[in-house]
């Protein structure tokens, strides 16, 4: 049976889809998508956030630490479902995590953890919940070749990496057991602005628009050349939207999401200052190659495209927002967040940059 199908669950009862990290990126884009179903959906976060409008599902808000003891049991009490988009990101450098941070590794994998334990104590007699768990495809580590499809072996190479694939081989191992029924998505490269985030985004993407709206420039750590399958947050919002509807068929493994085209970085950096310029009518900012920085890893200079075949062969899915409609989506959006005014460079810095 569909989770989130076009029925009322089991008998004539709304199936409950509880969303943890709803205030983020993705979490903001897939409230807004599954708030559409007739569906009990329950969204959880550390900070408020604005809710969709007139949602055609029973919407109830939370807000949580779901590091305090018990939260994280009360906070899925119940669910049909529950979507996993919680994960713990340092300062400017996001994933680039320190081997003996313990945070990072009680939030990344310790409440994976809880969340099995809480599944199994809590779940009706027969009853598997489907778990969706937001992966990245850099657990892979370094393929042997740039296009991956989900078979290659996983030798992941930081931190987070090796955090990520062990919470994902937890979730599997809960499967075989009959706990649950759990789905990784291996995302690639996320891009893309929701107004209602409690954060800002600082992938990229983001990141590198804002630097041209304040006009400095553009920096890679490299000659340009390397890959990146880019994806834009609308289209992965429909994607865990139709693993939902799927969950039977994809449980147990783990799925990669992907536009199908690797990016060369340089190419997009220049499409980036291109459609600031568009927007502000000041010449484009250069994008010039800077000497990496101590924390970058192997995986940055490695390069990756995505073949979602097997996702959509089971769902159907498929990405539907260009790059280029999606960078100048994103480039409106966050001018007009920034207030940035047509005209001459301002110039000044801009938090949280980087290269890549």
């Amino acid at each position: 049976m569909a989770v989130t199908g076009g029925g009322r669950g089991v008998g004539s009862r709304r199936p409950l889809v509880t969303v943890l990290g709803a205030s983020g990126l993705i979490g903001c884009a897939l409230t807004r998508e599954l708030a559409r179903r007739p569906i009990r959906l329950r969204v959880v976060s550390r900070r408020d956030f604005a809710l969709p409008s007139k949602p055609v599902a029973e919407l109830e808000a939370r807000t949580a630490d779901l590091l305090e003891e018990g939260a994280l049991a009360e906070a899925v009490a119940g669910s049909d479902a529950v979507v996993h988009l919680v994960a713990h990101m340092v300062g400017v450098t996001r994933w680039r995590l320190d081997e003996h941070d313990t945070v990072a590794e009680r939030v990344n994998l310790g409440l994976v953890r809880d969340l099995v334990e809480a599944l199994r104590d809590t779940r009706r007699p027969g009853a598997r919940p489907v778990v969706l768990f937001a992966g990245t495809i850099s657990q892979v580590g370094l393929a042997s070749r740039p296009r991956l499809d989900g078979t290659e072996p996983d030798l992941p190479q930081g931190a987070y990496d090796r955090q990520k694939l062990a919470a994902e081989r937890l979730l599997k191992h809960a499967t075989r057991e009959g706990v649950l029924r759990a789905v990784s998505l291996r995302m690639p490269t996320v891009f893309g602005h929701e107004p209602h985030s409690a954060a800002p985004d600082r992938g990229v993407v983001s990141t590198m628009i804002r630097r041209a709206l304040a006009d400095l420039p553009l920096t890679l750590w490299h000659d340009g050349t390397v890959l990146r399958d880019l994806i834009h947050v609308e289209d992965v919002a429909r994607a865990f939207a139709a693993a939902l509807d799927h969950a039977e068929e994809l449980s147990g493994g783990h799925w990669l999401l992907g536009s199908g085209r690797g990016e060369h970085l340089g190419e997009v950096f220049t499409r980036i200052a291109a459609a600031v310029s568009d927007r502000t009518g000041r010449p484009p900012v250069p994008v010039v190659s800077v000497s990496p920085p101590d924390q970058a890893e192997v995986t940055d200079f490695h390069s990756y495209e995505i073949d979602c075949s097997r996702f959509r062969g089971v769902t159907g899915w498929w990405p539907r927002v260009p790059l280029q409609e999606g960078l100048e989506r994103t480039v409106q959006t966050l001018a007009e967040q920034c207030r940035v005014p047509d005209g001459p460079a301002r110039g000044g810095p801009v938090p949280g940059t980087r290269g890549a």
